[in-house]
């Protein structure tokens, strides 16, 4: 990412309800999905996701930046990684569940990336996962954020079960608000100016708002899922 965008990530991944909505999702999954053990935050960012694993299960951070890593530092993380995803520089078998958070999107060969968490994963561990969702949202936020796809379910589920993975549950996410994420997005095609990131300022009641929204659409994802959505979220399985 540009390293504004790791800056902007710090002041808002905290309270921002996308931010809050994503990390609360993924952690219910985790819970619910993943054995007892150790947890890889791949792509670690910031370290908001693994503070929260690290209050009840040993974490390790990586991430590509020391920028990212110098945050995860300032929130107390000491088990910090640098390393490409492509290439883990981490033992197999070594974690019972690897989170990755919009981070498939960022590596160039997301099919070595997928098979390096398999490698890391104990068997029987999990994969949890979201990525963004169809080609044609592609715009200014994508290139302020150095993708290099976008994705659908089925191409998800593909990606997992070519890495070996058994799916667990693949689905669409932000359901409900997905309307005005097309808007929003349709209208940051035209806009002009250097490519940012779209995360458009709301008061505090309508982010406390928006949070319990997507708390009450997470209940849905794990099954039957959503049928589309702005985000691909999936939980995939090493067999055993």
């Amino acid at each position: 990412m540009n390293p504004e965008e790791y800056e902007k990530m710090r002041r808002l991944e905290d309270h921002y309800w996308w931010f809050v909505a994503r990390r609360q999702l993924a952690l219910d999954l985790w819970r619910k999905y993943a054995p007892t053990g150790p947890v890889l935050d791949l792509g670690c960012g910031t370290g908001a996701v693994a503070a929260e694993v690290a209050r009840t299960a040993p974490v390790v951070g990586l991430d590509f930046t020391h920028l990212a890593l110098r945050h995860a530092q300032e929130r107390g993380l000491r088990q910090l990684v640098r390393g490409d995803g492509a290439r883990l520089p981490l033992a197999e078998d070594s974690f019972s569940a690897v989170v990755a958070l919009d981070i498939f999107e960022h590596i160039e060969d997301h099919a070595s990336a997928f098979r390096e968490a398999y490698r890391v994963l104990a068997p029987g561990g999990v994969l949890v996962l979201s990525v963004p969702a169809y080609k044609w949202l592609w715009g200014p936020h994508d290139v302020a954020l150095h993708h290099f796809r976008r994705y659908t379910r089925s191409w998800v589920r593909s990606c997992v079960r070519d890495a070996g993975f058994e799916p667990v549950t693949v689905s669409y996410s932000v359901f409900w608000l997905f309307p005005f994420v097309i808007l929003e997005r349709l209208f940051g095609k035209f806009r002009r100016g250097p490519a940012k990131a779209s995360l458009p300022p709301v008061s505090s009641w309508t982010n406390r708002t928006l949070i319990r929204l997507m708390s009450l659409e997470a209940r849905g994802t794990a099954r039957p899922g959503w049928p589309w959505g702005s985000s691909v979220v999936a939980v995939a399985r090493k067999p055993r």
